[in-house]
């Protein structure tokens, strides 16, 4: 993984440039008020026209359990994002990324999937759209399944608003379910330098 620190403020436009080039900003912790810049060797896609829903979770969205809205809540779906949860004692949502992705959100390029129930938000996952690429960021639950009902929402709208690449950054065992995989830095790259020469809107 190539890191490279940066002890300089960063500004939005700066933030959509490192994206289009294959970078994302991380922090050490939310108390560190530092980000370093991140390209890693084997970077973590799930294919559009590969995503899994597996046969519990297609149950559960044919219920409707959870209503999904999109962009009302963006800052509460960060917050979220950087609440302890199982498995996860520790964020790296610092108060840098926090006001950077703020600022891109008011720019119309990050997105919150947020699913609710009784006027709640009970899960949701957030992250920035650029041209034909969407790169995922973080996602949370309060209950069972309603991260992952965002997932499935999220997949079906980047296919009906012709993206063509979804970046997760790493892979882990959660999101292999789904169908991620690791692409070698090469090919990530040629699949992100295709999806930025297309137009695709995520609202």
């Amino acid at each position: 993984m190539h890191r490279s620190e940066d002890r300089l403020n960063i500004s939005p436009q700066l933030l959509i440039k490192a994206y289009s080039c294959g970078l994302f900003p991380m922090a050490e912790s939310a108390e560190d008020p530092e980000v370093f810049w991140v390209e890693p060797e084997v970077r973590g896609i799930i294919p559009l026209d590969q995503f899994h829903i597996p046969k519990s979770l297609a149950k559960t969205c044919r219920q409707n359990r959870f209503e999904v809205r999109i962009n009302t809540a963006f800052t509460a779906v960060i917050d979220g994002c950087a609440e302890p949860g199982p498995g996860r004692r520790k964020t790296w949502i610092n108060r840098t990324i926090r006001r950077l992705y703020c600022q891109l959100h008011d720019l119309g390029h990050a997105h919150s999937v947020e699913a609710w129930r009784d006027n709640q938000l009970i899960g949701g996952l957030y992250g920035v759209s650029l041209r034909g690429a969407f790169f995922g960021e973080s996602m949370f639950s309060r209950e069972r399944d309603a991260s992952k009902v965002c997932l499935v929402h999220l997949v079906k709208r980047l296919r009906q608003q012709g993206f063509i690449l979804l970046d997760t950054q790493f892979t882990t065992e959660h999101l292999k379910r789904f169908g991620a995989i690791d692409v070698p830095k090469e090919a990530y790259d040629s699949l992100l330098s295709e999806a930025m020469m297309l137009e695709a809107n995520f609202v």
